[in-house]
């Protein structure tokens, strides 16, 4: 199966981990990720209070356009990249006079686009397209009495149209963690914001947002968070210190992409699965299943 793959501006930053073990998942699975040339950023959660929800909305549709001549569904990893592209492409389905606008601005690069393509979370691929059955097949290490809370956060089941879950009480993510032989914790906050960009100007309403999610994982008795978003990982692993110094609490909750497990769990190569880009280690945690 082939999709146009936007990894988009995480991917190749803070988020590595997520690139490489998504880009080994996939192979693994048989889905080819052919990456759309020369992409641009999609503005995502910061460029609209910027420029605003058109320029910003353009931004995105730029990179649609240069998808649609294949025809492919439109796939990235990155849950505010998924938002930001599903909206676009919902507007450019529905709303014409948007479209005729967003084209007469392309067009200055000599680019249009018909709407035509379907974005679609790497996530979503996963869970529909290979399915419960298949991962399970693929499993080579075991991760049996491992405890992971699966934290969806508050985009990857909120882009319109609801493609794969319920946006409230999501259940297909726990059932993923359950299909690689781990253990999915309850987990009452997995669908709420950690904070998201407000990391630098407003660090106060993290620590806050991620102690109540790290107090919840804890209590439902995880071991490991994982989650396919780049914002809540980035988040969760590099202020839990911080949390552990404001609140008093002991915190060492390792916080992985969904796809690091994975491909842990597929026994793929160690390259693959880009542990050594997490702040919180992981090793100790994993290491009952072979994790050195």
């Amino acid at each position: 199966m082939k999709y146009s793959f936007y990894p988009g501006c995480s991917m190749e930053a803070t988020a590595q981990a997520n690139l490489k073990s998504t880009e080994a998942v996939a192979h693994a699975l048989d889905l080819q990720l052919e990456e759309i040339p020369d992409w641009n950023c999609c503005g995502a959660t910061v460029a609209s209070g910027v420029v605003g929800d058109f320029t910003q909305q353009v931004m995105t549709g730029r990179n649609l356009a240069i998808a649609e001549p294949k025809g492919q569904d439109v796939v990235t990893g990155c849950s505010s990249c998924y938002l930001s592209l599903a909206r676009t492409n919902k507007r450019f389905k529905e709303d014409e006079h948007f479209k005729a606008m967003a084209n007469e601005a392309l067009a200055a690069g000599g680019y249009q686009y018909n709407g035509t393509l379907r974005v679609r979370q790497f996530l979503e691929v996963v869970i529909s397209d290979v399915g419960f059955e298949r991962i399970t097949k693929r499993i080579n290490r075991s991760l049996k009495g491992l405890k992971v809370a699966g934290y969806v956060g508050c985009q990857t089941v909120r882009a319109i149209p609801y493609e794969f879950d319920d946006p409230e009480y999501p259940v297909m993510f726990d059932r993923l963690i359950e299909s690689m032989g781990a253990e999915a914790t309850a987990f009452p906050m997995r669908t709420r914001c950690c904070g998201s960009s407000h990391a630098l100007a407003g660090t106060d309403i993290v620590v806050d947002s991620i102690h109540k999610l790290f107090d919840s994982a804890a209590q439902g008795g995880a071991q490991v968070i994982v989650t396919p978003c780049p914002m809540c990982q980035m988040n969760l692993d590099a202020y839990q210190q911080r949390v552990n110094q404001l609140r008093g609490t002991n915190f060492n909750m390792p916080i992985l992409f969904f796809t690091q497990l994975m491909a842990i769990a597929f026994d793929l190569p160690t390259d693959a699965w880009a542990l050594k880009y997490n702040i919180v280690s992981p090793y100790a945690a994993l290491a009952p299943y072979g994790v050195r």
